[in-house]
């Protein structure tokens, strides 16, 4: 089983440390940094309190699709509403899937800084949106404990889960393959005049989310970036 953490953007040193002992506690051991404001920082240290290996193998990256670019799954943790309806899960559906879905590749659960939780540039990486009820007079949620809400669940669910044998057709489709695809997708489409280059993200965000769905494969994913060449090979110009 191979489930990754991510934080984005956490501003308190004490708050890795203390997401990174809920991991060990649960025995989830991968986790990635992107752009934290203070790391490595001895309150990390202080707070991880026996977790030091997992904050000395954390790996420290500048953007979040480098934390993903092998993942062929991620879920994305958010409190806020959204103008565009992402798959949501709560935290013991979203467990149990990450542990199908780790089958196939490594995944991953994305938590973004503490004040404003991830942005939908953030999340436009990610497969589904984990949200943790609480009481509404009082939603707030430390990093930490959500992450330790999130990690207890992929236990339990670990515990109790059977094995379960699945050979797909062919290995999904990659975070970084996706990403690639993204691009030559926007591109085929804005030389063809179909989206508007002024205004691409609310087009460009939708067909993600349907791709998202689909799930495709790396045959698919190739399949359709061949369909995109052939029509940028009829458009060009003669030479």
């Amino acid at each position: 089983m191979s489930i990754r953490i991510v934080l984005v953007g956490t501003t308190h040193p004490g708050n890795i440390g203390a997401c990174a002992r809920a991991m060990k506690n649960m025995g989830v051991t991968d986790l990635a940094l992107v752009n934290p404001l203070h790391f490595p920082h001895e309150e990390a240290t202080a707070r991880a309190s026996g977790a030091n290996d997992l904050l000395e193998q954390a790996k420290v990256l500048g953007t979040l699709a480098e934390a993903i670019s092998d993942c062929v799954y991620v879920a994305g943790a958010s409190a806020r509403s959204r103008s565009i309806n992402w798959p949501c899960m709560e935290p013991k559906d979203c467990a149990a899937r990450l542990i199908e879905e780790s089958r196939r590749g490594t995944v991953a659960v994305v938590f973004g800084p503490e004040k404003s939780g991830l942005c939908n540039s953030d999340l436009d990486h990610c497969d589904t949106l984990l949200t943790i009820p609480t009481d509404p007079a009082f939603s707030s949620l430390n990093l930490a404990m959500a992450v330790q809400v999130l990690t207890y669940e992929i236990r339990a669910a670990q515990v109790g889960a059977k094995s379960v044998e699945y050979e797909p057709d062919a290995p999904l489709a990659t975070s970084d393959e996706l990403e690639h695809f993204y691009a030559h997708l926007e591109q085929v489409l804005n030389d063809s005049g179909f989206l508007d280059p002024d205004n691409p993200r609310h087009l460009m965000r939708r067909l993600r989310r349907l791709f998202i769905r689909a799930r495709p494969d790396k045959n698919e994913v190739n399949i359709l970036r061949g369909i995109l060449t052939a029509v940028e090979k009829k458009d060009a110009p003669d030479g």
